[in-house]
């Protein structure tokens, strides 16, 4: 039995043209171990949407194949691998039509069965966890669209998918609010629930993903830790994909600290050069 079979989600030379002839995805492996927090990173364009969107079916590979859970995706129902799969898109307005944000976040977890004092107490605690707890019975299109995007996402926690995938989570968030989205992220992975993120914030991606993979074009080109991919002999790949490594990478490397992706590293490596005392 391959690794793949063993990991939450997977893809194994995956490839897909989409009808009007544009290839979005090129022989794409790679391999989500359950319970890893992993970000995908990359321009606009280059494959990030498509492939998450093959992990729940809403796209079939053109080419190679999608494992969720060990078990090839083929011709599994949507509405199976939504058990196993929740997604909250980019833009929350394709996402929500309920008349509050109540029954928006009871939808999800009812189709999988939930009912009574269960359902109600999943849509509290997602709810809550969102900072929508005092919103419950307000129309979700009378929020702003932050806190609809995070209504996007209390609708798929609340889901308790053993996988998560958030695509650009903090886009338009404040400081809180990607605050708050980071506090769910580390729930999810106490949970030992796989989360996979979409973001160009690559300091959110830095700071809260142990695992970050880099598409240019449909392919992978760079997979590592934050330490590995934020080096800086990694920095012309990042660039070729119009990315900048974060600011604590490059300040760590003009005081030739090495490789220092997120706040905590660059601090305790200032900490480690400072002077004796």
């Amino acid at each position: 039995m391959t690794a793949s079979a063993y990991a939450a989600l997977a893809s194994e030379r995956l490839g897909f043209v989409y009808p009007d002839g544009t290839r979005a995805l090129a022989q794409v492996s790679l391999s989500i171990p359950t319970g890893v927090r992993l970000a995908i990173v990359g321009q606009n364009g280059s494959g990030k949407s498509t492939l998450v969107r093959h992990f729940n079916g809403l796209l079939r590979p053109t080419e190679g194949r999608v494992l969720v859970g060990g078990r090839e995706v083929g011709r599994r129902h949507v509405a199976e691998l939504a058990r196993h799969v929740g997604i909250a898109f980019q833009n929350p307005d394709r996402q929500i039509f309920a008349g509050s944000a109540r029954a928006e976040v009871a939808f999800g977890p009812r189709n999988l069965g939930l009912r009574g004092e269960e359902l109600e107490s999943a849509v509290r605690s997602a709810l809550d966890a969102v900072g929508l707890a005092g919103e419950r019975d307000t129309n979700p299109y009378d929020l702003g669209y932050s806190r609809r995007k995070l209504l996007t996402i209390a609708s798929v926690v609340a889901m308790h998918t053993p996988i998560v995938v958030l695509d650009e989570p903090t886009t338009g968030q404040d400081a809180r609010g990607v605050q708050t989205i980071e506090r769910i992220v580390a729930a999810l992975a106490g949970e030992v629930r796989t989360v996979v993120a979409i973001s160009h914030d690559l300091r959110f991606v830095a700071e809260n993903f142990e695992r970050i993979i880099v598409m240019r074009q449909g392919s992978i080109v760079l997979d590592g830790t934050p330490f590995e991919v934020f080096a800086e002999q990694n920095w012309p790949t990042l660039r070729s994909t119009n990315l900048e490594p974060p600011y604590a990478a490059r300040l760590g490397a003009r005081l030739g600290m090495g490789s220092t992706p997120t706040q905590t590293s660059l601090v305790q490596a200032l900490r480690s050069t400072g002077p004796a005392r």
